[in-house]
């Protein structure tokens, strides 16, 4: 039977240690062959917008797409699952959250594969809805024992910071300046809209790992090349997605200054299919974008604790 989850109900089965697992394991059959993934795409009117994402997991034997539309600062999501056998339905989600938690669990993962094993600061970008996911997955992935956050807004800032130690029991607090955010940080992590960088590459230090999640367009860049430069290891959820939407990257690479074979896809990584960080020393970067196949894996996993509750309602077809 095919079912129908509103979005409390999946927020009651859904956490982040589901979440972390559910995308390692799915960007792991991605580095080794084992789904198929098809990068966002976007209709544009002049009042909406809808975005797509599709892919297949063989391994869950599902096929679905993401779908949101976009309408001023209203956003509505939905995951649809469907049997990769026989082509039924299987399940509608709402998926705001889900979509949030698998963002912030695929920072989570690169952090735990290139971020060095004794990272514990943290610095992040950004105070918003996914905000919250990125620190939920670095605090559950890594021993992280600080994080510093910056964002524009002093109340909204201090609230989010309130409410992520609670959440994580660590200590998360506000940063007062960019520059503070960045200089001593094990784990830097970008969650924001800007369409210009956040910070200057002079302020990174040896070791640390960056994750880039907000820029996925060429409006949006919140690395300067110079600190793209400065990554010894560039890792991308997907080599298709990335040369399409990362404005962190895609400036560099229409200027030749670098090429998606020299990028390293993070299902590779954790497959053992191509190295990540080598040495204490590097800087690495995950730029994540995002993919059906992240949010169709744990769709699942949401939609398995579900039916265990007899939450959902039957759809028909």
């Amino acid at each position: 039977m095919a079912i129908y989850l509103k979005e409390d109900e999946v927020a009651s089965v859904l956490d982040m240690p589901l979440a972390l697992d559910a995308v390692e394991q799915v960007m792991a059959a991605h580095g080794r062959g084992e789904t198929v993934d098809y990068p966002r795409q976007r209709v544009r009117l002049p009042s909406t917008m809808t975005h797509l994402l599709q892919g297949g997991v063989p391994g869950l034997n599902l096929t679905g797409l993401k779908v949101y539309t976009s309408a001023g600062p209203k956003v509505r999501f939905w995951v649809h699952l469907f049997d990769a056998t026989n082509g039924d339905p299987v399940a509608v989600l709402e998926a705001d959250r889900l979509g949030m938690m698998r963002t912030g669990a695929a920072g989570g993962v690169a952090a735990k594969w290139l971020a060095r094993p004794e990272a514990c600061v943290a610095g992040v970008f950004g105070s918003g809805w996914q905000a919250q996911g990125q620190v939920l997955a670095l605090c559950a992935a890594r021993p992280i024992e600080r994080v510093k956050v910056f964002g524009r807004n002093p109340d909204r800032l201090a609230s989010f910071c309130a409410q992520m130690s609670r959440e994580t029991g660590r200590e998360i607090v506000p940063a007062a300046s960019a520059e503070e955010t960045v200089r001593g940080s094990d784990v830097v992590v970008t969650i924001t809209t800007s369409p210009k960088p956040l910070f200057d590459a002079e302020w990174l230090g040896e070791g640390t790992h960056i994750t880039g999640a907000g820029s996925n367009s060429l409006a949006r860049q919140e690395l300067s090349e110079a600190a793209v430069r400065r990554a010894a290891v560039i890792c991308v959820d997907s080599r298709e997605v990335a040369v399409r939407e990362s404005g962190d990257l895609m400036p560099l690479l229409e200027k030749g200054r670098t090429q998606p074979g020299r990028w390293v896809e993070l299902g590779e990584v954790i497959a053992g299919i191509r190295p990540g960080r080598t040495s204490p020393q590097q800087i690495t970067l995950f730029e994540s974008q995002g993919m059906a196949i992240q949010d169709i894996a744990l769709a699942a996993r949401v939609l398995e604790r579900a039916r265990e509750r007899g939450l959902g309602q039957a759809l028909p077809y």
